[in-house]
């Protein structure tokens, strides 16, 4: 009874609703991440050398220090806000404890090897290009994983609560 004389019951549809409208926003995060990842680079070690240690074929110099400094700095800020979003989004799931700590560790390694895996590849050895491919790829299996789990779950709470306030209406 609570609940509905304190209006949580239309905090609780709001939070939910901007909680999906964040997590559509992240989907459209995560489209413009891979494209702009296969607008420099593709799946192939060759590419990924080219991009970060220049092309002579086609005429692209190396990556500079300042611009990989940039694209660092920026890259652990933004990416450390969402990760520590979505991530404390997960936390209110339903997963086994087990399953979130995995995912989480996931994540944020995956995040953080991404970015320092073209400064391995620019500055210690080409070699690091499939190292690149390989963080890039669980980067973006780990930032899909979670939006997927956290929207199923606010939809699957929602639910329950609707089938809940309906018995209640019932009785």
């Amino acid at each position: 009874m609570r609940f509905f004389v304190t209006g949580e019951q239309n905090r609780q549809l709001l939070l939910n609703v901007l909680v999906l409208m964040f997590l559509g926003y992240i989907a459209l995060l995560w489209i413009s991440n891979a494209l702009l990842y296969f607008h420099k680079m593709d799946l192939s070690a060759d590419s990924v050398i080219a991009y970060y240690l220049g092309s002579e074929r086609d005429f692209s110099q190396p990556r500079s220090y300042q611009s990989l400094l940039e694209v660092a700095h920026f890259h652990l800020f933004a990416m450390g806000m969402l990760i520590l979003t979505l991530t404390h989004l997960m936390l209110m799931t339903d997963l086994p404890i087990r399953l979130k700590i995995w995912l989480s560790l996931s994540i944020y390694c995956s995040a953080i090897a991404n970015e320092a895996a073209g400064w391995l590849v620019r500055c210690v050895h080409p070699g690091f290009a499939y190292f690149k491919i390989g963080t890039f790829l669980l980067l973006e299996t780990s930032m899909a994983a979670l939006v997927c789990i956290v929207g199923i779950s606010l939809l699957q709470s929602r639910r329950r609560s609707m089938l809940g306030n309906k018995k209640l209406r019932q009785m």
